[in-house]
């Protein structure tokens, strides 16, 4: 049992190392910061007599903070590295670099999921109840912009470059979405719940909105998986990305 305890100790010690150099030795903080912008969005509401329907909820006040999070923690990954100069010290890892990366991204997903379910309650309490599958769509958009942070910071081999090319990316879909009014079926936002209010302009049928929803999940997921492995695969290159560091 005691062998078992060590193990599980290690396993969080080697975790909340890859926490503190992806986000600083204040690494705790992270989760909680995106309630910060659910006080801005109430105070917005209160002073324009404003409120969100259920079905509204996922982009605005989960998605959005949630994917800022998700894709700073992406270009700390692999990009970090480059720039704090110690790429060099993860292919000298044992099992190969790929090891270190997989439990950094791991101990991404963890704080991302915790910084939803700080989110999900404050949504919950202070603003409306929601359908839980808002919390997938949520989820899904912030782990997308993650591993495209990851891949595009390991392709531009620094964190400025791919954050750049990443926020354009995100800006693109900001405007092919408009934010959120027009939902698009490639769209990591995709929100099927908007089709159900009598404020969205798209009328569709529950079984065009249940495809819809099963093709834009299924498709998401092949996509990240994609991203990821191309990402890696560019960071196999040792001597393309050591070069000029």
């Amino acid at each position: 049992m005691s062998s078992f305890a060590q193990n599980w100790r290690g396993r969080f010690r080697f975790l909340r190392h890859a926490w503190t150099v992806m986000a600083g030795s204040r690494y705790w903080a992270l989760p909680v910061l995106p309630l910060f912008w659910l006080v801005v969005q109430k105070v917005y509401l209160i002073i324009n007599d404003l409120s969100y329907l259920p079905e509204e909820v996922q982009g605005p006040l989960i998605a959005a903070p949630l994917t800022a999070i998700g894709l700073f923690l992406g270009m700390r990954i692999i990009a970090g590295e480059i720039d704090d100069r110690s790429l060099e010290v993860a292919y000298t890892v044992p099992g190969g670099p790929e090891r270190l990366w997989l439990i950094k991204l791991g101990a991404a997903m963890i704080m991302l999921i915790s910084a939803e379910i700080f989110l999900a309650l404050g949504v919950w309490l202070f603003f409306t109840p929601f359908p839980p599958g808002a919390l997938y769509g949520a989820l899904q958009a912030s782990t997308f912009y993650l591993l495209l942070s990851m891949a595009l910071g390991t392709l531009f081999r620094g964190e400025a470059a791919g954050a750049i090319v990443t926020l354009g990316v995100l800006g693109l879909n900001g405007l092919l979405t408009q934010f959120g009014d027009n939902q698009i079926r490639i769209s990591p936002f995709f929100n099927p719940y908007t089709f159900t209010t009598g404020n969205s302009n798209q009328y569709t049928s529950a079984e065009e909105i249940l495809a819809w929803t099963i093709q834009n999940r299924m498709g998401m997921l092949l996509a990240m998986a994609a991203i990821a492995a191309l990402a890696f695969m560019r960071a196999n290159r040792r001597e393309t990305m050591l070069e000029g560091s």
